[in-house]
């Protein structure tokens, strides 16, 4: 196939999206040009062909080959950022980031033995094993989070999976959340197809289960659950109706081909996941990768940009492993594609940035919080946005307690 010769020559924003305007040299065409300019949606896919010959795509697909996407990896770093910074602005406010706060409803003992986690039963990493949360308890860790801006709360138990008796009080904490005016999210493990309706009914939104890794380095991983178990109750939670939140952890000792896998697993899924967490492996004295390589940090970056160019209409979140990037490793994330974060001191028992440390970021970079739809969660946004202004000019003194 001839490859035509674009060349970018000027932008424009319309509508907040942006749109290239284009000259070609192939001489045939530019006659054509000439009449009628040539406007091409952003969303470009560039597959490991020099920037001067570019195909255009616009709508999600679930065919992606590795070849495909270790070409996206393989690009220049600022042709990848352009790429997948143009793909963002054509399907998101650039300036907008959701924001979530979790919260760990029942911590340690798990059954499973996930090598990364500190709340598996199976290593001795210190963790103090709680029981669930009471109702009350979680209800009012979710109305905290709202008065400091969070739209959505996310309630995560350490379970192979819920059990029966388990379900009236997941049920209950899902309604209570829900009637505050917050998207509710959980992480429970695997989930039966009744589990799976019972929640939806109750108006859970969104249900985490991610993948991890690749197919191919999962049993480095985990022994004690299969990926088909991951894929079926994503399958449960698809056919429930609910979202999906759903990616994986990089930086856990797998090569590049392995984070290429898991991206196009995702991508090829029936329909994308709404929500895409990316986590940075933090590691944690006392399970078995807590020797690990550390992963370099262009090659996160370069993960997000892939996941946000091969899952155009994600929203793609900065998750674990925030505490251990600076501001610019951060800012270069977003501007990769990143558009969700998780808001707190702490995803369930890692350390994530401080509260405070996130909204003096949003503020240097000219970030808000995304806002939802109903009047009452954009009211939560405006909460963050005025705390963020709060910490540009704060008091001068704090008093001694």
């Amino acid at each position: 196939m001839l490859a035509i010769k674009i060349q970018i020559y000027a932008h424009k924003i319309i509508s907040s999206k942006l749109w290239l305007l284009v000259c070609v040299d192939k001489p045939g065409l530019v006659a054509r040009l000439a009449e009628k300019p040539l406007r091409l949606n952003a969303a470009t896919l560039i597959t490991g062909i020099p920037m001067q010959a570019t195909s255009f795509q616009v709508t999600p697909r679930h065919n992606w080959t590795l070849a495909e996407v270790n070409a996206l990896f393989a690009l220049p770093f600022n042709d990848l950022l352009f790429q997948a910074q143009s793909v963002h602005r054509a399907h998101f406010n650039a300036n907008e980031v959701q924001v979530s706060t979790l919260l760990s409803i029942k911590t340690g003992a798990c059954a499973e033995d996930c090598k990364y986690c500190p709340q598996s039963g199976h290593y001795n990493t210190g963790l103090e094993r709680e029981r669930l949360l009471e109702v009350e308890k979680v209800l009012r860790q979710a109305a905290a989070a709202k008065d400091k801006g969070a739209s959505r709360f996310c309630m995560g138990a350490a379970w192979s999976n819920p059990k029966q008796r388990d379900m009236p009080y997941l049920i209950e904490m899902v309604r209570g959340v829900k009637a505050m005016g917050l998207e509710t999210c959980m992480t429970l493990g695997k989930l039966e197809p009744e589990q799976a309706h019972s929640l939806a009914a109750a108006g859970l939104d969104y249900y985490n289960h991610n993948l991890d890794t690749s197919p191919e380095f999962y049993g480095e991983i985990i022994t004690t659950r299969s990926y088909q178990d991951r894929l079926d109750t994503l399958t449960h939670v698809r056919d429930a109706g609910m979202k999906v939140c759903c990616g994986g952890i990089v930086g856990m000792g797998e090569s590049a081909n392995d984070r290429s896998a898991l991206l196009m697993q995702i991508a090829n899924l029936p329909l994308h996941p709404e929500s895409v967490p990316i986590n940075m492996l933090v590691k944690v004295e006392g399970t078995p990768l807590e020797n690990v390589a550390d992963l370099d940090g262009f090659e996160f970056i370069r993960t997000i940009a892939v996941a946000r160019i091969m899952l155009p209409q994600s929203h793609v979140r900065l998750s674990a492993g925030r505490s251990r990037m600076n501001e610019q490793m951060q800012a270069l994330c977003f501007f990769a594609g990143a558009n969700s974060i998780f808001y707190g001191d702490k995803l369930l028992t890692t350390e994530n940035p401080a509260a405070d440390a996130d909204m003096q970021l949003f503020a240097k970079l000219g970030i808000v919080p995304e806002k939802r739809q109903d009047v009452s969660d954009e009211a939560h946004a405006l909460a963050l946005a005025d705390a963020i202004k709060e910490q540009q000019n704060p008091p001068l003194y704090h008093a001694a307690g």
